[in-house]
């Protein structure tokens, strides 16, 4: 399993939402969605227009833990959704694959998306867990509450979840940059 890490440069990021609209507007919506939910991408794929239509959280049973979550939707997340969901039936997946009939696309397909465009944009190390760890990267920055993090990723500590969006990493480089001898 490779290592994936959070997007650190909002430039960056920036950069992805650009390119990805090239490809289209549900590879777009896959990517702003997970890094503003912090939702696992096999989660996010398996969301259905009715789970987020004319709703201000998203409401799932985490795949992973089997856990009821609850997740905002922020205003700018809901108003990308409703341009995205305006000719969609309720039942139909956000994230559909044309492959089969309202099938979602794959965790593969998910990552070729993410990773291809990764690199186009000039990242390495991007996969599918990515947009939880930029999630979270980004959160922390902002408000410096692990606990809360904590909570959101059902981490069992918070080194678990500093570790996980790459902080203590960024702490050793720092220590490491700065130390000479």
């Amino acid at each position: 399993m490779n290592i994936v890490q959070p997007i650190r440069d909002k430039n960056k990021i920036e950069d992805m939402k650009h390119e990805l609209l090239k490809s289209g507007y549900k590879n777009y919506l896959l990517f702003v969605t997970g890094i503003n939910t912090g939702l696992r991408v096999g989660d996010l794929l398996h969301l259905k227009v009715y789970d987020i239509k004319n709703r201000t959280h998203i409401m799932i049973e985490e795949q992973k833990t089997g856990k009821e979550k609850r997740f905002l939707i922020n205003n700018q997340l809901r108003k990308d959704f409703e341009r995205y969901i305006q000719n969609m039936k309720e039942e139909e997946y956000l994230f559909q694959s044309r492959k089969g009939k309202n099938k979602p696309i794959t965790r593969v397909q998910a990552y070729r998306i993410l990773n291809e465009t990764g690199r186009r944009v000039g990242l390495s190390e991007i996969g599918t867990h990515t947009l939880r760890k930029t999630f979270g990267y980004w959160h922390y920055q902002i408000y410096k509450d692990v606990a809360i993090l904590q909570d959101i990723f059902n981490h069992s500590s918070p080194s678990v979840t500093l570790r996980y969006i790459g902080i203590n990493q960024d702490i050793k480089d720092k220590t490491i940059e700065d130390f000479y001898l």
